[in-house]
C-alpha cells in the first residue's frame, strides 16, 4: 500500500516512516517547505532512500490534495505541538491543527482514500477525572494547543459520520525517545545533564505522565492502520502506568550524574489552570482491536534515549542553556 505521511520530518513522524518502510509500505513523506531543502529527522532514518519526500505546507489545500493523489492511506501527524508556544500564538495552532486536519480530511474524501489516521493527543483529556483514562473520558481544553486538537478530532468524527470516511483517531500518550524536540521534558533533562550542569531546571515536578517509548508509538499507528475494527474509533496508545516528573527527573539524574540536583524554574511553570496534573491512560481498547503490545518499559526506553543523546553529533543539535518554548 502507498501511504502519505504528514509531519514526517518530526520526532514521531520520522520513526513512523522508518517503521512503515521496514514493514514494506511505499511511503510518500511530507515535510514543511524550507529553503535549505532539509528533511528534518528523516535525514537520520534507516531506508530513507526508499522514501518519496515532498515539501509544502499542511495549511495549503492544493499541496495536500496534489500530494495525497495516488495514495491509499494517510497518516496525519503534522501539527504545532508545543504547549507553551500555544499561549503565545493560539491562532497559529488553529490554522495548522484545525485547518490542516480539514485539508487532509477533505482531500482524502475527494480522492477516496481507504485508511485515514488522524493523530490526536492525551492532552485532549485534560487532568484525569478518573484513571486509567479511557477513550470516553471527557475532553477538556486546558491549553490552546489541546483545544485545537479536540476540535480536529471532532472534525474527523464528523467526516466519518457525515460522509462515511474511514477515519481512525490515534491518541498517543506522552511519547519520548531519540530525536524528540528540545521543548519536551526528557530531552530537557538529559541535555542539561550531559552538558555538565549541576542544577537541572524544570517546571512543576508533581504532575504525572504515562510515558510511551516512540517505537511502541510507531508500532501502535501501524497496528491501528492494519485493523479493520478501528474505523470510526478513537484509540489510546498508552502503557497504563504513570510517573511523576520529579521521579522521572531523579531517574535520569541517577543514570547520568547523581551529583546534580533538580530545581524549579518559574519561567518553565505553566499557568495554574492550564497545567495537566495527571495523565494515566487505559490501553484495553488497542489491545482488544489490534495486535499491539508494549515492548519497552521505562528503564529500557530511557536507556536507549540517553544512549542516543550521548552521541556528540546528536547532542550538538540541542541548546541546553536555552529554555525552548
Amino acid at each position: 500500500m502507498k501511504v502519505f505521511v504528514t509531519g514526517a520530518g518530526g520526532f514521531i513522524g520520522s520513526h513512523l516512516v522508518e517503521t512503515l518502510v521496514e514493514r514494506g509500505y511505499e511511503v510518500k513523506a511530507s515535510i514543511k517547505y524550507n529553503s535549505k531543502n532539509s528533511w528534518g529527522w528523516l535525514e537520520q532514518i534507516q531506508g530513507k532512500d526508499k522514501v518519496e519526500v515532498v515539501s509544502g505546507d499542511i495549511r495549503d489545500y492544493d499541496f495536500v490534495s496534489d500530494s495525497i493523489k495516488g495514495c491509499k492511506g494517510v497518516f496525519h501527524l503534522a501539527a504545532l505541538i508545543g504547549i507553551p508556544y500555544s499561549y503565545v500564538s493560539p491562532l497559529a495552532y488553529i490554522q495548522t491543527n484545525i485547518v490542516g486536519t480539514y485539508n487532509i480530511l477533505q482531500a482524502s474524501k475527494e480522492h477516496e482514500l481507504e485508511n485515514i489516521l488522524i493523530t490526536s493527543t492525551s492532552e485532549t483529556y485534560g487532568t484525569a477525572q478518573y484513571v486509567p483514562i479511557d477513550e470516553d473520558h471527557p475532553k477538556v481544553g486546558q491549553s490552546p494547543y489541546s483545544a485545537t486538537k479536540i476540535s480536529a478530532d471532532q472534525l474527523a468524527v464528523s467526516y466519518n459520520k457525515s460522509f462515511g470516511l474511514p477515519v481512525k483517531i490515534v491518541r498517543p500518550f506522552n511519547t519520548y525517545g531519540p530525536r524528540q524536540s528540545a521543548r519536551a521534558i526528557i530531552p530537557t533533562i538529559i541535555t542539561q545533564l550531559l552538558a555538565g550542569q549541576k542544577e537541572i531546571k524544570l517546571g512543576e515536578l508533581s504532575p504525572t505522565r504515562d510515558l510511551l517509548f516512540v517505537k511502541d508509538t510507531a508500532n501502535g499507528f501501524v497496528e491501528i492502520a492494519e485493523s479493520s475494527g478501528t474505523v470510526g474509533e478513537a484509540i489510546n496508545i498508552a502503557t497504563q502506568s504513570e510517573i511523576s516528573m520529579g521521579d522521572l527527573a531523579q531517574k535520569l539524574v541517577n543514570m547520568i550524574n547523581p551529583e546534580a540536583v533538580v530545581v524549579k524554574d518559574a519561567e518553565r511553570v505553566r499557568p495554574k489552570n492550564s497545567e495537566v496534573e495527571r495523565l494515566f491512560g487505559k490501553n484495553e481498547k488497542i489491545q482488544k482491536l489490534t495486535n499491539w503490545r508494549q515492548q519497552y518499559d521505562i528503564e529500557r526506553g530511557l536507556k536507549e534515549t540517553v544512549d542516543w543523546f550521548r552521541n556528540d553529533e546528536n547532542l550538538r543539535l540541542y541548546k541546553p542553556d536555552i529554555y525552548n518554548v
